[in-house]
């Protein structure tokens, strides 16, 4: 058997800087440190950052005053910040600068009372903060959709604009299906100057794409609420590739193996290396004998972090 690793794969520039910020702030401050929502979305990342002393919350009621909260990856409402302001939280974000590239897109749209459509995952945290940025005073609103059949169900004033935005961690096909639905129903259509889906998403979508012209069967490293991950699976799995996710090499049926020969592996942007080399490692010691670097797009994008969590020597 062959071992087909996707190029790239495995943690993006956001969720580096987020780990980063979060690992500092302990440094720096010591425990507890308090993160609204998972910092990202794989279990492997939030368990080590657990054992090291973050509390990771839903309720900012639940965070004692004048304590360090820091914003989670996928992003906050406006409320979320009102309420830790009341609370004197010293707050880091770690909120991903394409998230928050979306959020200032939102935010422009409320304040002109544009009509806006989110395209995204209802109840993901993300969203929750996107939708959370849209504040005005006119009967002007945001809208939640998740498919094309969601825009039949639309009933803006089709003589006025209409904007869009979506979720950074979407199919690039499905959103470019429902884009099409919108404008096709409404003729006044506001894009992003830039589409709001992100590099990272992007660039493993389509490696996984070329894994599925290569493979007999598929595994995605990811936990089953990283949506980036769960879109590599669904887009293999579309292509006729058998596919799993995985959370770690414990998850790794290994009947699954039978008569394949040739094992794609990929990751999801939230998801570390260290658990795609164990799984590796398993494939080994099943029977697997090449480990193949597929070629792929580079990625050298890297994001700041606060200037007050720099450790200077």
């Amino acid at each position: 058997m062959n071992i087909i690793l996707a190029n790239p794969r495995g943690f993006c520039a956001g969720v580096d800087r987020a780990i980063e910020i979060t690992n500092r702030a302990l440094e720096m401050f010591g425990a507890p440190i308090y993160v609204k929502h998972q910092i990202v979305h794989n279990k492997y990342v939030v368990d080590e950052l657990r054992e090291k002393g973050v509390v990771f919350i839903e309720d900012i009621d639940t965070v004692p005053e004048h304590s360090i909260l820091i914003y989670s990856a996928h992003g906050v409402s406006e409320e979320i910040i009102n309420q830790s302001n009341e609370k004197n939280l010293q707050v880091f974000n770690a909120t991903c600068p394409l998230v928050t590239k979306v959020h200032m897109e939102v935010a422009r749209l409320s304040k002109k009372n544009i009509n806006t459509i989110l395209i995204g995952h209802r109840g993901h945290p993300e969203v929750e903060g996107t939708i959370g940025r849209y504040i005005t005073e006119s009967d002007s609103k945001i809208v939640l959709i998740e498919d094309e059949k969601d825009v039949e169900g639309l009933n803006f004033d089709q003589t006025k604009d209409v904007a869009y935005v979506t979720q950074t961690t979407l199919s690039i096909d499905d959103t470019a299906n429902i884009i099409q639905a919108i404008k096709k129903k409404y003729n006044n259509v506001i894009e992003p100057a830039r589409g709001d889906i992100c590099y990272a998403t992007t660039n493993r979508q389509g490696a996984v794409k070329e894994l599925t012209k290569k493979c007999d069967i598929i595994f995605v490293v990811g936990s089953e609420n990283s949506s980036n991950s769960n879109r590599l699976k669904e887009i293999s799995t579309r292509a006729g590739v058998p596919s799993y996710l995985l959370d770690s090499a414990n998850d790794l049926d290994v009947s699954w193996l039978k008569n394949k020969k040739n094992i794609g592996l990929t990751a999801g942007a939230s998801a570390p290396e260290v658990l795609v080399q164990s799984i590796i490692n398993k494939l080994k010691s099943c029977g697997a004998m090449n480990v193949i670097n597929s070629d792929g797009v580079e990625e050298n994008i890297t994001f700041k972090i606060p200037k007050e969590l720099i450790i200077k020597n």
